[in-house]
């Protein structure tokens, strides 16, 4: 099968959805299927770690999304060079992953050459999406089936798009999970992982770690993981503590590494996660995991994780506390079985049935 994946955003800049086009790549890849994947950024030359062939067209910019940046093309013309590539390509299936975030998959919806699925992460409302609700039902046309990754991401697709989505979920690569040697270290060592910016709550983890160290032992040691806005007032906020390390924004494989390292995760966003993808790819680590308590985290952990509210550091401090003080192999062994539910082995498998059945006609997934 011959099967063309877009991602609205570039690959060249880490992010969930990236991590699923590549990892959907790799799986297809390796199971005999022709893969073409189409992104932003036409100065981008990396690999990517993928066996697929990668396209990349147009210039890339960096706008405000759903409480984040994306890196997004705003290019009508790599929106049609996109589309010329993938008819050159001949695919019998395309697969648009976001497919109404501006710009590179529009031309292509609009000519609707192909059996089309579209696969929904957005969780969340905003001017983004109400502002633009008769483009983005339009844009839905060009859908025959629609899956949303989360319960949350389909209230948010179903409302804008006026479709009917099925959800799945978003797929991890098991093994590459446990691929680093599984290190601890005393003092424990956590970590934080993603944008720097208000959303993510990094202050609420540099918070809850301050609270402990200035009154117990031994002390925690935070790593830093990402970057942002607002890491400079991150940083003052930090007060040059020696146990908070900035480590910047890390590579796929420096993220593996990380989350084999440490003791815990801490994922302290405030709202706005359609799923927590990180915090299943840390059970799938073997390494305890702290989240805010909030819709998307609650659903991808079930009772796998300790919750907290989000921007309360001192009650993060005593969940920690709480996390690592029951750390038992039993507990970590269920967690990466609880992981193994949402592999990309599995996820491949569903969309390869959902691809076959609209190559024989299947049905639409508007409404």
């Amino acid at each position: 099968m011959r099967v063309g994946i877009l991602s609205p955003y570039a690959l060249s800049v880490p992010g969930g959805v990236q991590e699923q086009v590549l990892g959907m790549s790799r799986e297809l890849s390796a199971r005999g299927h022709e893969v073409l994947v189409l992104a932003p950024d036409a100065h981008d030359t990396s690999a990517h770690d993928t066996p697929a062939t990668l396209a990349r067209v147009g210039r890339r910019w960096t706008l405000p999304a759903n409480g984040s940046r994306a890196p997004l093309t705003l290019s009508p013309r790599a929106s049609r060079e996109a589309a010329r590539a993938l008819a050159a390509f001949g695919p019998d299936v395309v697969h648009h992953h976001e497919p109404g975030a501006p710009l590179l998959a529009w031309a292509t919806l609009l000519e609707h050459r192909a059996p089309t699925v579209a696969t929904f992460h957005r969780a969340g409302d905003g001017p983004a999406v109400t502002l633009t609700r008769p483009l983005l039902r339009r844009l839905a046309r060009g859908v025959d089936l629609a899956v949303a990754v989360s319960d949350a991401a389909k209230r948010c697709a179903d409302a804008a798009y006026a479709l009917d989505c099925e959800v799945l979920f978003n797929g991890i690569e098991m093994d590459r999970y446990v691929a680093f040697p599984r290190e601890r270290h005393e003092p424990p060592t956590l970590l934080f992982l993603g944008r720097l910016e208000p959303r993510k709550g990094a202050d609420t983890a540099i918070g809850a770690v301050r609270e402990h160290n200035l009154r117990a032992d031994p002390p925690w040691r935070l790593v830093v993981a990402g970057d942002g806005p607002e890491r400079a007032r991150l940083e003052a906020l930090a007060a040059h503590d020696p146990q908070i390390t900035f480590v910047g924004r890390v590579s796929d494989d420096a993220k593996r590494s990380w989350l084999r390292r440490c003791q815990a995760l801490l994922a302290p966003a405030t709202g706005g996660e359609s799923f927590g993808l990180v915090l299943v790819e840390a059970l799938a680590s073997e390494t305890v995991v702290v989240a805010s308590d909030i819709e998307g985290y609650r659903e991808a952990v079930g009772p796998h994780a300790a919750l907290a509210p989000p921007g309360d550091p001192r009650a993060w401090a005593r969940a920690i506390e709480a996390a690592l003080a029951a750390e038992r192999p039993a507990d970590v062994a269920a967690g990466r079985e609880h992981a193994s539910r949402w592999s990309m082995s599995a996820l491949v498998d569903a969309y390869l049935e959902r691809y076959e059945r609209l190559g024989a006609g299947g049905g639409s997934g508007r409404r």
